[in-house]
């Protein structure tokens, strides 16, 4: 059942506004009948300045009303408006990641050419004309732009990379690519991170002390980076 967006203000005010029962107030504001208790003691924690549900579209007086004629009724709330989401437009994009769009779209067009420009225009923010220019190799600046995976450079994220592949894959009646890159990698790649997670924490833990902070030992994966 959807409650009141602030319960404990709004049992306050009915508490103290109507002849509700405790036991209808606790129900409708989602509250366990020792806390309208409280309220209605003036024990609780802090005193709650009282939210009117009326004003807030979230009860009518005749809804009180049918509540204090019968002591079993419970209370239902007004469905409030549904939140506003944004469906249209371009993805909003940082301004400081802008400059990097062309390297994020022609990296898509090299690796997934069957990912069509709308789908392109709704990963990365950005027009088709645009995606058409780099396609073409017409845009103002192709001699500059260079392929960079988008989601590494935050313009998108895997999830969303990946599902548009298999989209367009499915679309076009061919196998989706599944991304191998970090296979045989992954282990060292985490004991890499770890390592260095380690070392970061005794640094600061030595900084804390003032001595020199302790070097972690060679690792294989070290060694032969070297």
């Amino acid at each position: 059942m959807a409650q009141p967006l602030m319960p404990h203000a709004t049992a306050s005010w009915l508490v103290d506004n109507t002849a509700l029962s405790f036991e209808q107030i606790a129900e409708f504001c989602g509250l366990h009948i020792l806390e309208i208790q409280a309220i209605a003691d003036d024990t609780a924690a802090t005193k709650l300045t009282g939210r009117d549900p009326i004003r807030a579209h979230e009860l009518t007086q005749a809804e009180i009303d049918k509540g204090q004629a019968n002591a079993d009724y419970r209370l239902q709330i007004l469905k409030g408006p549904e939140q506003v989401r944004r469906t249209k437009g371009p993805r909003y994009t940082p301004v400081s990641k802008r400059s990097d769009k062309p390297d994020g779209i022609s990296w898509i067009i090299r690796n997934h050419p069957e990912i069509s420009d709308g789908a392109i225009s709704a990963l990365i923010g950005t027009t088709r004309t645009t995606i058409a220019a780099i396609r073409d190799r017409s845009h103002w600046n192709i001699a500059n732009i260079t392929p960079k995976d988008p989601v590494t450079l935050g313009l998108t994220t895997q999830r969303e990379l990946d599902a548009a592949v298999g989209k367009a894959a499915k679309a076009a009646g061919i196998e989706a690519p599944v991304d191998t890159r970090l296979e045989g990698d992954r282990e060292a790649l985490i004991s890499e991170l770890r390592a260095n997670r380690d070392q970061l924490a005794r640094d600061s833990e030595a900084a804390e002390h003032g001595e020199p902070a302790p070097r972690a030992e060679p690792t294989a994966e070290t060694l032969f980076k070297r």
